[in-house]
């Protein structure tokens, strides 16, 4: 795909002024939301964004930033998930400790927001304490959100016991939004204050993007993403009264300016600086820009991608269905239909071939659904595959997408039933698995054996690595392994909202 992104002038760009900011005070408190590492939505709608670049920020920074990991003991009580990683957020915390870690960041410390005792969050506490790693317990703040005088005292952010920080900078992130990552850097700016130092807050969102059009797809792909919010792009009136500018920012924000800024303003005995809540970010993203086309054409199609995923989501139980109709709504909004994602037709095809064949043979059974995949590949071309009893759909589509770009014949066989065989019979006879097919994980560990003896099979798996970025769609809802798979390698799946039998628990 065509690059409508300059990642090397951002890091740049972004790193000065992030700096700027911290020339005003003694210490800054840099909020971070979205995502540390790993942000696709970013690449998705960016072409030639760097998936890691916030936490390759950090790293160019590394001798003055410090980070605090907040997490809600609710969410931990509840056994939240995370959408793209399918792990609770208490694991999350630790993914992202142990990834922080090799990007050689400090972690000062875990906070427990709005913690009541809850059991859950006390064994994640005790889990951590016994790694080394220092947690601090945050109770809910008296008096807010309207009794600014008690939140801005003893009994207030006072409660809060005071986190030792020594760097310049101290970053506050968590793995999901509502994890209190607002309220603890204002409670560590009352702490500083009243220990006689200068601190600030700024926050760094990518999105929305507050230079571009508030209708630009751009920002209309995020209140996609974030349909479950209930986010809504707004432009920031603050911004315009104070210096007649345009500002596209998000309502929360928006919302919550006025409190912020009395609340500041009460710690620090001083007027606020920041005249907007544009304003109080340090989001650099929109002059990476390069090329406008790229990205409205980019954001569109994470729209769709957006629509097929929220409705997979709807399907589960995840959302609810204002969630998926408001996707829906952004969706006919940009006069977008699901079909304008080029792999789509494809798998419906195949789907569709693979329905008329078995209904020609007597063997269609209506407790089933055809399954298909279909890939892009780099160059434009369309592979599919199709579950059968040996493989999945999922499996068959990868296995071909490796033959078309290693040039292999179709006809060759890569994986001997010699091999393949005894990990079914594993599978199924050892192991107790309700499905002899075999997954993507599984047919790759297969493809890995026959390339010691096979050098089509080893052709092939130096291939492998070319399928990252590449698109897929499938018309059933994934098996979770698959799901996993096709995200290490780097391929972007969407699925139809469709289980692939009525089976209720053996569809995960």
């Amino acid at each position: 795909m065509k690059a409508g992104f300059d990642a090397k002038k951002y890091l740049e760009e972004q790193s000065k002024y992030i700096l700027e900011r911290v020339n005003h005070y003694d210490k800054l408190y840099l909020e971070f939301g979205g995502k540390l590492l790993g942000d696709y939505h970013a690449k998705r709608v960016l072409p030639g964004f760097d998936e890691d670049a916030k936490i390759k920020l950090l790293h160019n920074l590394k001798d003055k930033v410090e980070i605090i990991i907040c997490v809600y003991a609710g969410d931990i009580e509840r056994n939240k998930i995370r959408g793209d990683f399918g792990i609770t957020y208490d694991m999350d915390v630790m993914r992202l400790i142990d990834d922080l870690r090799k990007w050689e960041l400090e972690v000062n410390s875990v906070v427990i927001t709005r913690y009541e005792h809850q059991p859950a969050a006390q064994i994640f506490i005790n889990k951590l304490e016994l790694r080394g790693i220092k947690v601090y317990q945050h109770q809910a703040t008296k008096g807010y959100p309207l009794d600014v005088n008690t939140i801005v005292s003893e009994e207030g952010y006072g409660k809060n016991p005071y986190i030792e920080t020594n760097k310049p900078i101290v970053v506050v992130t968590a793995p999901g939004p509502g994890s209190g990552k607002l309220a603890t850097c204002l409670s560590q700016l009352y702490h500083e204050s009243i220990r006689g130092r200068v601190a600030g807050y700024s926050k760094f969102e990518t999105f929305p993007v507050w230079n571009v059009p508030l209708k630009h797809p751009l920002n209309i792909a995020y209140e996609a993403a974030t349909a479950d919010l209930k986010d809504v792009n707004m432009i920031d009136s603050f911004h315009m009264d104070a210096y007649g500018l345009v500002a596209v920012n998000y309502n929360r924000d928006i919302e919550a300016y006025p409190l912020l800024k009395r609340i500041i303003e009460k710690i620090t005995g001083k007027e606020a600086i920041y005249k907007s809540p544009t304003d109080m970010g340090v989001n650099r993203v929109g002059f990476g820009i390069i090329d406008d086309d790229v990205v409205r054409e980019a954001s569109r199609q994470e729209v769709i991608r957006r629509y097929f995923k929220t409705g997979c989501e709807y399907k589960k139980g995840y959302v609810d269905k204002a969630t998926f109709d408001r996707v829906q709504l952004i969706m006919e909004e940009l006069g977008l239909q699901p079909g304008d994602r080029k792999v789509v037709a494809p798998a419906y095809q195949a789907a569709e071939e693979m329905e008329r064949r078995l209904a020609q043979e007597g063997q269609s059974d209506k407790n089933h659904v055809c399954s298909a995949v279909a890939i892009e590949l780099e160059d434009g071309t369309m592979v599919t595959g199709k579950s059968s009893d040996l493989m999945t759909a999922t499996s068959a589509a990868m296995l071909n997408a490796v033959k078309q770009m290693a040039r292999v014949a179709d006809e060759i066989h890569l994986l001997s039933p010699v091999i393949l065989e005894p990990i079914r019979s594993l599978k199924s006879n050892t192991l107790g698995s309700q499905s002899p097919a075999l997954s993507c994980d599984e047919i790759l560990i297969a493809l890995t054996i026959c390339a010691a003896t096979n050098p089509m099979a080893q052709v092939c798996l130096d291939h492998l690595h070319k399928l990252r970025g590449c698109q897929a769609h499938s018309t059933t809802i994934l098996i979770r392994s698959d799901e996993e798979c096709f995200r290490k390698l780097g391929i972007d799946v969407t699925c139809d909202a469709v289980y692939p039998s009525d089976n209720l628990y053996y569809n995960n």
